[in-house]
């Protein structure tokens, strides 16, 4: 029996949405507010979707504390509380919260205990972003 687990991590971290590629007036129509040169603060809410089937002994598609362990490891520390600019995996790319949610599937995609089916990014009340790098789409929203 195939199950899904759903599960929350929520971090504090900066960004400054800017490209080398843009002029500075281009950086400024495009990006406005969030292409202040000093950057802007998130408290992120990720959620993890994965499955697998329930193991018949545990009742479970994944321990929760392998779970909870790998993100403490691979996600939190490498974010939160961080300048998402600093970082050397968007030295190439700009630290948006599209790029973010992709970035943040790469690292789940190696949890082995269960498949990774979503990651789902909260940047604030009205924008969040969904990617399934499986079917490679993304789902986004700025309300």
């Amino acid at each position: 029996m195939k199950a899904y687990l759903s599960r929350r991590y929520r971090f504090s971290a900066s960004h400054r949405l800017h490209s080398e590629s843009f002029t500075a007036e281009q950086n400024r129509t495009i990006f406005g507010k969030c292409n202040n040169p000093f950057g802007h603060g998130h408290n992120y809410v990720v959620q993890v979707t994965m499955s697998g089937q329930v193991d018949p002994a545990t009742g479970m598609v994944c321990n929760l504390a392998e779970l909870d362990a790998f993100a403490q490891i691979n996600l939190l520390s490498l974010f939160d509380h961080a300048n998402l600019n600093t970082l050397t995996i968007f030295e190439a790319i700009v630290p948006s919260t599209e790029n973010l949610a992709r970035v943040i599937y790469q690292i789940f995609r190696d949890f082995p205990a269960a498949h990774l089916e979503n990651i789902h990014v909260e940047e604030t009340n009205n924008n969040f972003f969904d990617y399934d790098g499986d079917r490679d789409t993304y789902i986004g929203s700025r309300l």
